[in-house]
């Protein structure tokens, strides 16, 4: 364990540190988030939260990328991914651009050997994927990137969920002596932290679409890095449970958008956060009701876990 400390403790630091600097230059340059009849705040906010994570991330795993070229191939498609979204964050782009820019991450870190190989067959040995395994890995990451982003409407409930789902992966992949993947979750979950000291209710700085999908995308690259391609038959229905909150949010988005033939990316105020401030919660409440439901799921999770 001491082994990990010092990483989670450097990016804590340097996304604690930078995170009022990037709230300022977020509105030199307009990456400002204003207010209207769908979002739940009523002031101009900045959001480019997403830069002070990536930095403390990068500072503590910088070291590391000799390592293993997974972890610069982490590094280069997060770099993809915070672009797409520093530009969405300042100007807006559209949805397919989106798609776009998570695709190119993705197959960046395929190209750098982060790829789901197999899925544990329950009755005995393995599906090997084969060739399958990219466009598997491929949904899987821009799955859970937009689940992650369409789930940040309140203040710290996306990047709170993440850092749950996270800690969960740490635990599992310790236990599963992967320990690179226990430590850059580890590192992630200190820059999270750093930056909720300014996100959580009343937010000062909001993650917007460059910290979102930032957040998504690594946990979703660090499940399939090690998590995924595990020893158990169930190998797969644990980072499913764990990340269940935004899959499920997102799932039931979708179905609801298609009965009511609306377009899939249109935004609308009917996510579950909305609806228990529709409940009379108050912004805190729900966002704390949510990581309830998370602590839940990611305890069931490492109960699954330890029993399989």
């Amino acid at each position: 364990m001491p082994q990990y400390i010092l990483p989670f403790c450097i990016a804590f630091i340097v996304s604690l540190v930078a995170t009022p600097f990037i709230a300022r230059l977020a509105f030199l340059i307009g990456a400002v988030d204003k207010p209207n009849a769908r979002k739940v705040h009523d002031s101009y906010m900045p959001r480019l939260g997403g830069l002070a994570i990536f930095a403390g991330f990068c500072a503590a795993t910088a070291t590391l990328v000799g390592q293993d070229p997974k972890i610069a191939g982490l590094l280069f498609g997060s770099t993809v991914i915070l672009l797409f979204g520093i530009v969405d964050d300042i100007r807006g782009i559209s949805p397919r651009m989106k798609l776009f820019g998570q695709l190119m991450a993705a197959l960046t870190v395929i190209y750098f050997g982060i790829k789901i190989d197999y899925i544990n067959n329950p009755l005995n040995g393995f599906f090997q994927l084969g060739a399958l395994g990219i466009p598997l890995t491929i949904f899987w990451i821009m799955g859970i990137t937009n689940a992650v982003n369409l789930i940040d409407g309140l203040d710290g409930l996306a990047s709170g969920i993440s850092a749950i789902a996270l800690l969960t992966f740490a635990v599992i992949a310790h236990q599963s002596n992967l320990n690179t993947v226990a430590l850059l979750s580890l590192i992630l979950v200190g820059a999270i932290f750093g930056f909720l000291r300014y996100n959580f209710y009343p937010a000062k700085i909001f993650l917007g679409d460059s910290g979102s999908m930032l957040l998504g995308f690594i946990t979703s690259g660090l499940s399939a890095y090690g998590i995924i391609n595990g020893a158990s038959p169930y190998v797969l229905f644990i980072p499913i449970l764990v990340l269940g909150v935004p899959i499920l949010d997102t799932f039931y988005a979708i179905i609801r958008r298609y009965l009511e033939r609306k377009p899939i990316f249109q935004a609308d105020k009917k996510h579950i956060h909305h609806r228990l401030l529709n409940k009379g919660l108050s912004h805190r409440q729900a966002v704390l009701v949510i990581y309830g439901i998370s602590l839940f799921l990611s305890a069931s999770a490492l109960w699954v876990w330890s029993i399989l």
